[in-house]
């Protein structure tokens, strides 16, 4: 269902929801008009506003992220975050720019949007509010770029908390490597999808594109250095992640080789025990067989010859292994 909202460029009040029949009085006297899942009644209305069809159509259908400078108005399609499918998930937010108006028209809810209405309630958006309807573009904008800029927040954060997770030496954290992963994921969703903001403020800068006014140059260079500013962002945190990643592995690998250096120790030592025992058994099992061998057998000294036999090796056997180092 079809959702309308108008808010005037002076005043603190929140935008209020009208009817189609007020709309188009309302944007003769300047402000926002904010159409939510328009239908083919809103279709109408914005061509009876004189928006070109053009334009219009690509509200309704799935456009690609322009601006275009028409006669009378102005028109850009850009990605906005949506704040009913997650986090990363976006939509496209159509803008029709005139005189002293602005249309939103959009499919979905948009956290953009929320901060758009909250900032045009503000002293510093009223006062210059009389720049015209670009400066309230460039306030809208400003919205779409700064929410980006939270969420690269959370993943900064995300990343901040996997970092003291890596560096602490008395918890085992399983999953590290895969929260890692995922953060490499959601930056490369971030850049694909604030990408096209960044390509249109910087065709807007040009001179020939006609669209931004002189007096409104420097607000629009700010937004052209916040926009690049986020893909600074997240190619940081991409190294980052990186460089925590390697941490993790080389701390893994350093741990995995401590394990291996005291299994080494461990089976050096079982097989020098071995070594020495499995001789000694062999003489005892010669001796104790029930068959007179080596004159053994018949005297009462034959117990202590043998114990002095196995101790002799032994002795002999530590004495070797020491020399090979093995001991």
């Amino acid at each position: 269902m079809s959702k309308l909202r108008f808010r005037s460029l002076s005043g603190r009040g929140k935008a209020a929801e009208i009817s189609l029949d007020e709309a188009a009085a309302k944007l003769a006297k300047g402000g926002w008009l904010d159409i939510k899942n328009p239908s083919e009644v809103e279709r109408d209305f914005l061509l009876a506003c004189g928006f070109h069809e053009l334009a219009v159509e690509d509200c309704f259908t799935e456009p690609i992220t322009r601006f275009y400078v028409y006669d009378d108005h102005k028109f850009v399609v850009l990605l906005a975050r949506d704040k009913d499918r997650g986090d990363l998930d976006t939509e496209y937010l159509n803008v029709f720019v005139r005189d002293n108006h602005i249309v939103t028209v959009r499919h979905s809810a948009m956290p953009a949007i929320d901060e758009f209405e909250r900032r045009l309630r503000t002293d510093r958006s009223q006062n210059r509010s009389v720049l015209g309807a670009e400066y309230l573009l460039y306030e809208l904008l400003d919205e779409v770029a700064d929410d980006w800029y939270n969420v690269l927040e959370k993943c900064n954060e995300r990343l901040e908390t996997i970092e003291d997770n890596v560096l602490d030496p008395h918890t085992r954290y399983p999953d590290l490597l895969e929260r890692m992963h995922e953060i490499k994921q959601d930056l490369r969703e971030i850049h694909k999808s604030s990408q096209p903001l960044n390509r249109i403020i910087a065709r807007m800068m040009r001179r020939d594109s006609d669209f931004v006014p002189e007096e409104l140059k420097v607000f629009y260079q700010d937004l052209a250095d916040q926009a690049k500013g986020i893909d600074e962002r997240v190619n940081n945190l991409s190294t980052g992640t990186s460089s925590v990643r390697d941490t993790y592995i080389s701390q893994s690998s350093l741990v995995f080789a401590e394990s291996n250096q005291r299994l080494t120790e461990v089976i050096s030592t079982i097989t020098l025990i071995g070594a020495i025992i499995l001789p000694l058994t062999l003489i005892t099992s010669v001796f104790g067989m029930n068959l007179g061998a080596f004159g053994a057998g018949g005297g009462v000294y034959d117990l202590k010859h043998v114990l002095a036999v196995m101790a002799g090796f032994t002795v002999i056997a530590g004495i070797w292994f020491r020399k090979k180092g093995w001991l």
